[in-house]
């Protein structure tokens, strides 16, 4: 445990160190836990050494956990939109970049099964480095980032046939029975997730929603349940983990899962990324120079050319084309594992692996900067683009709906405010935290959103601060402080009005920027002494009172709160 304890130390040591100084540099943090693994990996510190294999748990750990997240971010009616593009650019750009990697290689005096091994090894491009980044740049959910992870899927799914030939090739087992026992253990798992995401799942969470503990600790056994499922139905655990987040992807409790996991997973991907570094080998570096050169120059140009040439086919804008070309513009760390293969069977050497290493840290280094800043590079060269073909094939990112106003909490005097902009016919949603609620307003055909206000994270992804009014009837004062700070940090404009149940909190919450704090017991206290100087406080008046309350309770005023 010591030993352990000491290397996780010294490790996080040298990450952080590395951290400091790219984002002095301002460089992507990426680059720098690589390097970080570099430094710390047998060429220079030697820290990995002894316990590596409880390293390749924890990476192996962000690795399911970031692909749940991108399952998570994802829906099954975009998929469905987006499956046959996802699976004809996906299969082209495997054949493509395979076939012209071959004929590379051969050039270049491979034999022909060490470059068959090589040409499929850099067809793949890395899941985890993309979906790292697109998540980072908040750009999962874009036009452009929904179609690149649809094409990694594809890719994913490749290797896995892949595999399954290689082993078949190695094995007793031949590759048509492999093929059918993969088919029919794909049908059973896609069924059974189907089935438990649409009749298990929302009845259990519902349930257990109201208590953020036990919502993490679902989401994560989930997770992981899904992950191990998939790999005895034949599959990756990185499949498995996107199908356990497809399936709480369209749930309404999405947003506080996605919130409470993102810490641990970026903790574990710090440690595959330093891992990734540390087992880069450079050993034959000197005699595989100029093909590695030659093999990243392809993977950085060609496969953004190939890449763009496929999407504009399928009709997509030279913007959106270009974009999914750069981001795939890496080799994945699939392709280690398809070439310790070829060494187990004899086809390929150490020369092979070598080579593909220094490519893997040429192109995930550079393409880092690539999808970083390729809106910048899309931008700079689509007038150059556009003298060899016009734009027929414009396209719209579906953007978040804006709201005129949000109602924050529904219980108390959130319900009444609903009903008023209902009647109004003004554009709101609301936010609440009771899965009662957002089940009520779902089915009442009413916006609304499951997520703790006190989560600043969950606030950034709303346009809160697009709204003309927000209202907040929630008692907390720390919650309450935290939305108004978050609101005013990026609008000055928007109307807030706050609740405080005591008046001694007024003052914290003005300060906060509210621009009105409403105090319940004293709008009650001035609406009887309204009441009384007006000469209303008769005994006919409070019971036609009585009954128009009555008849709130039966439209469905929540009585609990009463």
């Amino acid at each position: 445990m010591q030993g352990i304890l000491t290397q996780i130390t010294a490790l996080l040591g040298v990450t952080v160190g590395a951290a400091l100084i790219a984002k002095f540099l301002r460089q992507p943090i990426i680059v720098a836990y690589i390097f970080a693994g570099i430094v710390a990996g047998p060429l220079f510190l030697n820290l990995v050494h002894g316990e590596r294999e409880i390293f390749h748990i924890f990476s192996q750990l962000g690795v399911i956990l970031l692909l749940f997240m991108i399952g998570l971010s994802l829906n099954f009616n975009y998929l469905r939109r987006i499956g046959k593009v996802a699976v004809a650019g996906g299969l082209a750009q495997v054949i493509f970049t395979g076939v012209i990697g071959m004929g590379i290689l051969r050039a270049m005096g491979f034999a022909f099964m060490p470059a068959l091994y090589l040409a499929v090894a850099i067809t793949f491009s890395s899941t985890i480095i993309i979906t790292k980044l697109l998540s980072d740049k908040k750009d999962t959910d874009s036009l452009y980032g929904r179609h690149t992870v649809g094409l990694m899927l594809v890719q994913d799914l490749v290797a896995v046939l892949l595999m399954v030939f290689l082993t078949a090739q190695g094995g007793s087992m031949t590759i048509s029975s492999s093929l059918i026992r993969l088919a029919l253990g794909g049908l059973v798992f896609i069924v059974g997730v189907t089935l438990l995401a649409r009749y298990i799942l929302p009845p259990i969470l519902r349930r257990i929603a109201d208590s953020k503990e036990f919502l993490f600790l679902f989401a994560i056994a989930w997770c992981f349940a899904l992950a191990y499922a998939a790999s005895r139905f034949g599959f990756s655990i990185e499949i498995g983990a996107v199908a356990a987040g497809l399936a709480l992807g369209s749930s309404t409790y999405q947003p506080e899962i996605s919130a409470r996991i993102t810490p641990l997973r970026d903790f574990f991907l710090i440690i595959f990324f330093v891992i990734l570094g540390a087992e880069m080998s450079l050993a034959a570096a000197s005699t595989v120079f100029l093909p590695s050169v030659i093999l990243s120059l392809f993977i950085l140009i060609g496969n953004p050319l190939i890449l763009y040439v496929v999407y504009r086919l399928m009709k997509f804008s030279r913007r959106n084309s270009l974009m999914i070309g750069l981001t795939a513009a890496q080799v994945s760390e699939f392709g280690f594992v398809l070439l310790f293969i070829g060494r187990e069977l004899g086809y390929v050497g150490e020369s092979e692996i070598a080579s593909f290493t220094m490519v893997a840290l040429a192109t995930i280094f550079v393409s880092s900067y690539l999808i970083t800043h390729n809106g910048k590079i899309a931008g700079a060269v689509q007038n150059f683009l556009a003298k060899f073909s016009e734009e027929n094939h414009p396209q719209r990112e579906e953007k978040p709906p804006v709201y005129d106003a949000w109602v924050i909490g529904y219980h108390r005097i959130g319900w009444n405010i609903v009903q008023v902009l209902k009647e109004k016919k003004r554009s709101f949603a609301v936010i609440d935290f009771d899965p009662t609620v957002i089940e009520h307003l779902t089915k009442e055909g009413v916006p609304a959103y499951f997520l703790d206000v006190s989560d600043v994270g969950l606030l950034s992804e709303l346009p809160l601060d697009r709204a003309r009014l927000v209202i907040s009837t929630i008692p907390d004062i720390q919650d309450q402080v935290t939305l108004l700070k978050h609101v005013r940090l990026h609008s000055a404009h928007t109307v807030i009005v706050a609740n405080a149940p005591e008046a001694k909190f007024m003052r914290t919450l003005y300060e906060a920027g509210a621009d009105y704090v409403m105090t319940p017991h004293l709008l009650g206290g001035k609406w009887i002494g309204h009441m009384i100087s007006d000469g209303k406080a008769s005994r006919a008046a409070f019971r036609k009172l009585k009954k128009e309350q009555q008849e709130e309770i039966r439209s469905g005023m929540p009585v609990q709160e009463l």
